[in-house]
């Protein structure tokens, strides 16, 4: 018997409990905090969790550690052989979730689609929606997973870099959405990082990942496709940025919910391009 197929790139928890013994369906706690909250994902998960999921740590394990910048897409190589360890394999499914609601998760889901995976999605509402409704937790200490075989190919148009970026801003088929809040995107609030500049890329436009949610789940899609028209063509690119790559995958997996067929995620987002003096910034609401 095999996993019933995915219903979507976003699912409930009430799909994922009648599901949650598939055979075929893996689920991965994304968890990651800002660094001021001081919380720490896998130690939140080793005391609770969705029963059978592992932790996908994108931040510090799943992460190219060789860059100065935080946590960017790992190698094909590195990823097939992190995500072989997790127990997963390439035909199986998997559902993502995060102790916030909706917040890290869609980053994993972005890095499992960059790395050729369809059968991919996230938990609505994540955790707390999946504890308000009562539904069975696990606070047993983890055990070990058989290693899977997954073997990842990097798809190149799910993301860019810098160079990309700065390509794209004089081009009117392509189109930088910022997830960052708006005292951010204009600079009226600085960057809580140190040494990068506050403001915005020329010609970008600002959409709060904020403004995509409703107390920790995503707004319907037809309420998404408001938000993205008057930013977003059909037929533009849409490149997500943020503070460092996280809620942009916000935005990306709500464009993706909402039909639109060409995404990019900048990876480096706004800690590469702020902290580059090399690199135009711009303040005032854009």
């Amino acid at each position: 018997m095999t996993a019933s197929p995915l219903p979507s790139a976003l699912v409930d928890a009430h799909w994922l409990a009648a599901h949650l013994h598939d055979p075929n369906l893996v689920v991965l706690d994304a968890s990651w905090h800002m660094p001021a909250a001081q919380r720490s994902g896998v130690s939140e998960w080793r005391q609770q969790r969705i029963p059978g999921a592992r932790f996908f740590d994108f931040d510090q394990e799943i992460a190219d550690n060789s860059s100065s910048l935080p946590h960017m897409l790992p190698s094909a190589e590195q990823f097939s052989r992190q995500v072989s360890a997790l127990g997963i394999s390439n035909h199986q499914q998997i559902v993502i979730y995060d102790s916030s609601g909706i917040f890290a998760a869609p980053r994993a889901w972005w890095m499992f689609k960059a790395m050729s995976h369809s059968q991919v999605a996230v938990l609505d509402g994540g955790l707390p929606n999946w504890l308000a409704l009562d539904l069975p937790v696990d606070n047993t200490p983890p055990t070990a997973v058989a290693a899977g075989k997954f073997e990842a190919q990097l798809q190149d148009h799910w993301l860019v870099d810098a160079n990309q970026v700065q390509a794209a801003l004089t081009q009117p088929n392509q189109q930088i959405l910022d997830a960052r809040s708006r005292e951010r995107f204009s600079g009226q609030a600085p960057d809580p990082r140190p040494g990068v500049r506050a403001g915005h890329m020329p010609g970008a436009a600002c959409l709060p990942f904020s403004e995509l949610l409703q107390q920790g789940q995503y707004l319907p899609k037809d309420q998404l496709a408001e938000k993205l028209a008057p930013l977003l063509s059909p037929e533009q690119t849409l490149i997500c940025s943020c503070g460092s790559g996280v809620t942009a995958a916000i935005i990306a997996l709500a464009a993706y919910l909402t039909g639109h067929q060409k995404i990019a995620v900048y990876d480096g987002s706004w800690t590469e391009w702020g902290g580059s003096v090399q690199l135009p910034v711009m303040t005032g609401e854009g």
